[in-house]
């Protein structure tokens, strides 16, 4: 056939309801009914059906003796290949030899290998002996290993690759032949069976860099959307602005060109885990005032956070009770929003989302708690010498009348409670019984180092202010503002 005839005869040609090829059935019965072509079809189907049915009808079946059927202790199948991967057969039926001997019970495999993971309740022993270790190699396990590391601190899901061996019968537990686990972040413990059949430790330790680790870039439009983008863990994002909190207002004082430095511990084994610990050193690097560093020092036999000169950083009143809240309202005569008409400020508000932790301002003794009026839930804290601050519109007091709370502790919740137009913190301050504006009012200074405790803060200043910096500027890191955010991080 020429090729002009091929390409003919594989022509298709449409009509109502689906195509055809040219002189073939119509095989789609489910458009055009009625026509020619449809009836067409519909006779040739019905015809092709009885054809078949005639035809089986004329087949009469073959008898043929089946063949007697083996017992089943009698059969083995030759061919274990399954049939959908190359096999030819279903294999051939055949009688074991008389060299076979039938066994008691199925063999166990030599030895087992398996995970055991540490659970909430029983600790390590319960893993193994869950595991199916012997209660005596388990006692044995739990000596060695106690020896070694603190078992009671293991973190629940920790795994333990275990390896049992062979057992004479299935009513005694299965030797343990090997354990190993990670006992600590730089150690790794390994039990395995000795010549004389005890148990023998081994310690493996695991190298550790505890190089600190180093994020900066640039505040942006939000400072902590800009450390989250840096990869700062957001309990660090934190501390920094409760920090700086004690000396700026992040409304106020703090631009999105303004730069920030934290050093952070940090641990990266060998094996690839890292693990991030406490900040270590802090810095906001202002375009347009001074810059503030702070260091965590011991002082009077506990930790405080410093400044470069050797200063507190909890030195007066926290500029912002609230961290990273905005300033809504100053201090002075105002259209109260509620009441229609001029009034008194006796403080400032900040707004905040409801239910962000409201700080000390400074330290004291808490001489009211409770419902204030208009304030609506209400703290007041003495601070000696004349000196009060007040916190008004909580939604939760966590503060209690007569405790002692420490400049930064947790004294509530902000809230919309009393005559408010929505959540935020009314902040006042008081002197000598006169209400004073916050943002201006002047408190005692915190602790000063001196002598030779701040000649070793400054070495040690000196040290933090270059920890973990890599060699090259790490490429920006950008946040969704305009101004962005842009940093580095080493390792």
């Amino acid at each position: 056939m020429s090729e002009l005839a091929l390409r003919r005869s594989a022509e298709v040609v449409a009509f109502p309801g689906g195509t055809q090829a040219r002189g073939g059935l119509a095989v789609d019965l489910c458009s055009a009914h009625g026509s020619a072509r449809w009836l067409r079809g519909l006779l040739t189907l019905a015809a092709l059906i009885s054809a078949a049915i005639i035809a089986g009808a004329r087949i009469t079946p073959v008898d043929a003796p089946a063949a007697p059927p083996l017992a089943p202790e009698a059969l083995m199948d030759l061919e274990t290949d399954p049939l959908a991967l190359g096999a030819v057969g279903r294999g051939e039926a055949v009688a074991p030899a008389k060299s076979v001997l039938r066994l008691a019970e199925p063999p166990e495999r030599p030895r087992i290998q398996l995970v055991a993971r540490v659970a909430r309740e029983g600790g390590f022993a319960a893993a193994l002996a869950r595991a199916g270790v012997g209660a005596e190699d388990a006692r044995a396990a739990v000596s060695l290993a106690g020896g070694a590391a603190d078992l009671d601190s293991l973190k629940a899901g920790l795994p333990i690759d275990l390896t049992l061996g062979r057992r004479e019968t299935k009513s005694v537990p299965r030797p343990l032949e090997k354990l190993a686990f990670r006992a600590a972040f730089d150690l790794k413990l390994e039990l395995s069976r000795a010549a004389d059949g005890s148990l023998a430790l081994t310690r493996i330790p695991i190298a550790i860099d505890r190089t600190p680790l180093r994020i900066e870039g640039r505040v942006g439009r939000d400072f902590w959307d800009s450390a989250e983008a840096l990869g700062m863990p957001e309990p660090i994002a934190d501390q920094i602005a409760r920090l700086l909190a004690y000396r700026i207002d992040f409304e106020r004082d703090v631009r999105g060109s303004d730069r920030f430095v934290a050093v952070i511990e940090h641990a990266r084994a060998e094996t690839g885990e890292t693990v991030t610990g406490k900040l270590l050193y802090a810095k906001l690097e202002r375009s347009r005032a001074d810059d503030i560093e702070m260091l965590p020092w011991s002082f009077g036999g506990r930790e405080a956070w410093f400044l470069s000169d050797g200063s507190s950083v909890k030195k007066g009143l926290m500029g912002t009770p609230v961290a990273g809240a905005r300033l809504t309202s100053g201090f002075g005569l105002r259209m109260h929003p509620i009441l229609g008409y001029s009034r008194f400020h006796q403080g400032v508000d900040f707004g905040a989302p409801s239910g962000a932790p409201i700080l000390a301002a400074a330290s004291g003794r808490v001489s009211f708690a409770g419902w204030h009026g208009g304030h609506g839930n209400y703290v007041k804290i003495e601070h000696g010498r004349g000196f009060a601050t007040a916190y008004g519109h909580m939604s939760r007091i966590v503060a209690k009348p007569g405790q002692m709370v420490q400049q930064g502790q947790l004294i509530g919740m902000v809230g919309s409670t009393g005559l408010s137009t929505g959540p935020h913190l009314h902040f006042e301050a008081w002197q000598g019984g006169a209400p004073v504006n916050p943002r201006s009012a002047k408190f005692v200074s915190g602790p000063q180092l001196g002598g030779p405790a701040l000649q070793r803060f400054r070495a040690t200043l000196d040290r933090m202010r270059s920890a973990g910096r890599a060699p090259a500027r790490v490429a920006a890191a950008r946040t969704g503002g305009a101004a962005g955010a842009a940093g580095a991080a080493g390792a």
